[in-house]
């Protein structure tokens, strides 16, 4: 049990910084002047840093080993973190938001490929369940705590905060995860490319990073421009009030477990079929006018999207048996890089037509993932846990 612990820890301290500065984007408009679409820039910046550093960090865990790399990332994680309290523009938050997604594959694609490595079958579904859910919490306590710190203590303090919480991760992770067992080192960088040749014609993995792709525009886009269509009329809601929206996150942390017995019962390309449908109703539901018809409406959405990206990861882990790390990197590269796509045009749709526009966009991307798991995932043998 302090292995699933410390695997849910992991996921929740690597997703501590990511969206946490959702929470303040309208105070960000106002004390750093900034428009739409830079707000969603600077959101954007740490998802797009994740995107570009992903694979290199899959290859390098794969040539140094694992815990090692997702201690030190954590480390490295706590300075951009700190730097950001004194930042005196957008433009320098928006670097040191970059300098912050530098360091998050280091945690998230080392430790998918430590899980898969050192664990088969049910464990490997269950670990993955328990990262999921990690990551969930650390999300929503992000933009929970940022937003209430705010309030109490501003937001530049808060983010030193944030920064003594994530060193507080490392000590946790440094003394409580097991060290590989069965890592092999693979420091061939000739190796390393023949394995990334073999992975970008592995349908495997393409379905999986398309797929991924969809599902993080739809989430960043969703919640970051909720925001300032709930800080706007008839809501008007407060950054702590706009914070306590996100405990709809916490449903996920009960949902994505569960995703482990909808994936050994129905297989991973009906359970994503099922939960994309799911975030596109949610979505829909975001459209009324009361404010608690809009938060059923992102309680739905955001339960469809933790059930996706839950069977997503497991079928990428059961399905790919070598360069698990470089693997999971090129996964998440396409999941965050369509996070960032999804910041900046969401940001360009809520400009030009607020809300009702962004939701448009947020069904077409939808329907891209629908038609993604239906023709694009290949079912599996009946012995997968994730067919």
């Amino acid at each position: 049990m302090l292995l699933k612990l410390t695997v849910g820890m992991i996921g929740m301290f690597a997703f501590l910084q990511v969206y946490s500065i959702q929470a303040i984007l309208p105070v960000l408009m106002s004390d750093l002047s900034a428009t739409e679409v830079q707000a969603g820039v600077v959101v954007g910046a740490t998802v797009m840093a994740i995107a570009i550093m992903s694979p290199f960090l899959g290859m390098l865990s794969d040539a140094v080993g694992r815990k090692v790399l997702v201690v030190g990332a954590l480390l490295f994680l706590a300075i951009p973190t700190a730097l950001i309290a004194f930042s005196p523009s957008i433009g320098w938050m928006t670097l040191f938001r970059f300098l912050q997604g530098l360091s998050v594959p280091g945690i998230t694609v080392v430790i998918l490929a430590y899980i898969g490595e050192e664990f088969e079958g049910r464990a490997v579904t269950e670990l993955m369940s328990f990262y999921v859910s990690g990551t969930v919490l650390g999300g929503f306590l992000g933009r929970f705590l940022l937003g209430h710190l705010h309030e109490f203590i501003g937001w530049r303090h808060g983010y030193f905060v944030m920064a003594a919480m994530t060193l507080v991760g490392a000590a946790w992770v440094a003394k409580t995860l097991p060290a590989s067992k069965k890592f092999v080192p693979n420091p061939n960088f000739r190796s390393a490319m023949a394995t990334l040749k073999s992975h970008l014609t592995n349908r495997y993995v393409i379905t999986a990073c398309l797929l991924g792709a969809c599902v993080l525009f739809s989430l960043v886009g969703c919640f970051t421009f909720i925001n300032l269509h709930l800080a706007a009329a008839p809501y008007q809601l407060s950054t702590g009030a706009l914070a306590n929206i996100f405990a709809v996150y916490l449903i996920g942390v009960v949902i994505t477990p569960l995703s482990t017995k909808l994936l050994r019962r129905f297989g991973a390309a009906k359970t994503v079929r099922a939960a994309v449908i799911m975030s596109m109703v949610g979505v829909l539901i975001t459209q009324v006018t009361p404010l608690w018809g809009v938060i059923v409406g992102l309680a739905i959405m955001s339960s469809g999207v933790f059930i996706t990206q839950a069977a997503t990861i497991s079928y990428i882990a059961v399905n790919v048996k070598s360069g698990r790390s470089l693997a999971s990197g090129l996964y998440y590269m396409g999941y965050y890089a369509g996070g960032t796509i999804g910041a900046w045009l969401c940001g360009i749709a809520f400009a030009k037509g607020e809300w009702s526009m962004t939701v448009g966009l947020l069904l077409g991307v939808q329907v891209l993932a629908l038609l993604m798991a239906s023709f694009g995932m290949v079912k599996m043998k009946k012995t997968s846990a994730v067919s």
